[in-house]
C-alpha cells in the first residue's frame, strides 16, 4: 500500500466514524485554544504594564526618602538620629549633573477644591514646570506653571480635564479663580485628557507650584524627586552620582532609595513572563488529557475494527502498513484538532480585545506554534499503543472477530 493510499484510506476511515472523530477533535481543539487564549492574556497583561510604565516616563530615576535595603550597622540609628527628609535644596543640588536633562520635585496630598458653588476633594501635585515633559502629559488650554526662576511665586493652578469640565462646564476655566484648601489660585491651564495611568487618574488632579504645595500641606519635605536623564545609558552613572551627592548632604548617611525606570520595568517583565509560561503550562495539561482520550478511543476502535484489520492482513497487508494506517488516522485527527483549536483561540483572543480594548491580548507566535505542535505530537504519541496492538493482531483470529 502506497503512502497516498494509506492517507486516503485513513481519512475516509476518520470521516466514516463522525461522532468519535468529532469528540477527539473537540478535545484537542479545546486544549490548543486554552493555550492560545491564556498566553494571549498573559502577554497582553505584560504589554499593558510595559505601556503603562512607558507612559509614566522614560530614562526616569525616582528618588525616595528612606532606605529600602537592609544593611549592617547604622550609625545614624545608633546615635538616635532618624533618616532625613528630601528637601528642595536636595533636588536643586542635582542640577549640576550634566547627564540630567530635567528634574521635578514632587509633593502629593489631598485638598478641597471649590469654585462657582461647586466643591470636591482632589489630589494635589506640587511640582515645577518640568513635571509636564517628565510625566509625558500634554496641555489642552492655557499655560503650565511658571518656571522656577521668574514668577515662581504666582499662585497658579493647572486643572485636570475632568475637573475643568465639572467646575466650568459653560465657560473657559483659564483666568478663573478657585480655592484650594484655604488658599486662592488662578487657573493658568488645563491638562489634556489622558485617563488612568498606573492607577492614577490624571484627569482628576490639580497641579500647583511646589512651594505652594509645601505651604498648603505644612511640610518642608518632598514626596519624590523625579529625574530624567539625557539618555538611557546615563541611568546607572546618574543613579550613583545622585547617591553620592545626597549622601554628602545628609552627613554621610545613605538614607534614600533610588529606583530606575528600567529596573522596575524589568522586574514586572520577568514576573509577567513567568506568569504567562505558567498558565501556558497549565493549559498544556489539557492537551495531555486530550492525548489520553485519543488513546482510549483508538484502543476501543481497534477492538471494533478487528475484522477489518484481519481482512487487510488476509489480503496481504503487512503489520507495518496496519501500524502506519492507525498512525495516519491519529495524525489527521490531531491536525484537525490543532487547526480548529488555533482558530478557536484566535477568536477567543479577539473577544478579549473587543471587551478590553486597552489590553493588547495578542497570542505570541511561540504559543500558536507550540499549541498546534504539542497537539500534533500528543496525538502521535497517544496512537502508538493502539497502532501497535492492531499491527500485532493474528489475521485468522481477527477475521473471526476475536
Amino acid at each position: 500500500m502506497k503512502l497516498r493510499d494509506t492517507l486516503s484510506l485513513s481519512i475516509r476511515t476518520v470521516a466514516s466514524y463522525r461522532t468519535r472523530s468529532l469528540l477527539i477533535i473537540l478535545a484537542m481543539s479545546l486544549g490548543v485554544a486554552a493555550v492560545v487564549v491564556l498566553t494571549a492574556l498573559g502577554d497582553g497583561a505584560r504589554g499593558y504594564v510595559v505601556q503603562q510604565f512607558s507612559s509614566v516616563g522614560t530614562n526616569l530615576i525616582i528618588v525616595l526618602p528612606g532606605r529600602a535595603e537592609t544593611s549592617g550597622g547604622l550609625p545614624g540609628a545608633a546615635l538616635g538620629q532618624t533618616p532625613r527628609d528630601l528637601t528642595l535644596e536636595d533636588a536643586r543640588s542635582l542640577v549640576h549633573l550634566p547627564q540630567i536633562r530635567r528634574y521635578a520635585p514632587l509633593n502629593v496630598g489631598v485638598a478641597e477644591l471649590a469654585s462657582a458653588g461647586r466643591l470636591r476633594e482632589v489630589t494635589v501635585l506640587g511640582s515645577t514646570a518640568a513635571i509636564l515633559p517628565i510625566r509625558h502629559m500634554d496641555l489642552a488650554q492655557g499655560s503650565f506653571l511658571a518656571r522656577e526662576k521668574g514668577s515662581e511665586r504666582s499662585a497658579q493652578i493647572v486643572l485636570g480635564a475632568q475637573l475643568a469640565q465639572e467646575f466650568f462646564p459653560q465657560s473657559s476655566p483659564i483666568g478663573q479663580r478657585v480655592r484650594l484648601g484655604d488658599r486662592r489660585f488662578l487657573v493658568s491651564g488645563v491638562l489634556a485628557p489622558q485617563g488612568e495611568t498606573m492607577g492614577f487618574n490624571t484627569d482628576e488632579i490639580v497641579i500647583i507650584p511646589i512651594d505652594y504645595a509645601q505651604a498648603l500641606f505644612n511640610t518642608s519635605s518632598l514626596f519624590r524627586i523625579l529625574v530624567e536623564t539625557r539618555s538611557r545609558s546615563d541611568l546607572l552613572p546618574v543613579k550613583e552620582a545622585i547617591r553620592d551627592i545626597l549622601k554628602q548632604r545628609h552627613d554621610g548617611e545613605e538614607d534614600i532609595t533610588i529606583i530606575t525606570h528600567d529596573a522596575v520595568l524589568a522586574t514586572f517583565d520577568r514576573i509577567l513572563r513567568a506568569l504567562t509560561l505558567g498558565v501556558a503550562g497549565i493549559a498544556a495539561i489539557s492537551l495531555a488529557v486530550a492525548g489520553i482520550l485519543v488513546m482510549n478511543v483508538m484502543l476501543v476502535s481497534v477492538s471494533q475494527r478487528t475484522s477489518e484489520v484481519g481482512l487487510l492482513k488476509a489480503l496481504g497487508a503487512p503489520s507495518s502498513e496496519i501500524h502506519r494506517l492507525f498512525l495516519a488516522e491519529a495524525l489527521w485527527l490531531s491536525l484537525a484538532g490543532g487547526i480548529a483549536g488555533f482558530a478557536l483561540g484566535q477568536f477567543g483572543s479577539l473577544l478579549i480585545r473587543l471587551a478590553y480594548p486597552q489590553l493588547p491580548a495578542w497570542p505570541p507566535l511561540w504559543a500558536n506554534v507550540a499549541g498546534v505542535g504539542v497537539a500534533f505530537i500528543t496525538g502521535l504519541l497517544a496512537s502508538l499503543l493502539p497502532a501497535a496492538r492492531a499491527a500485532r493482531l493474528d489475521p485468522v483470529r481477527a477475521l473471526s472477530g476475536k
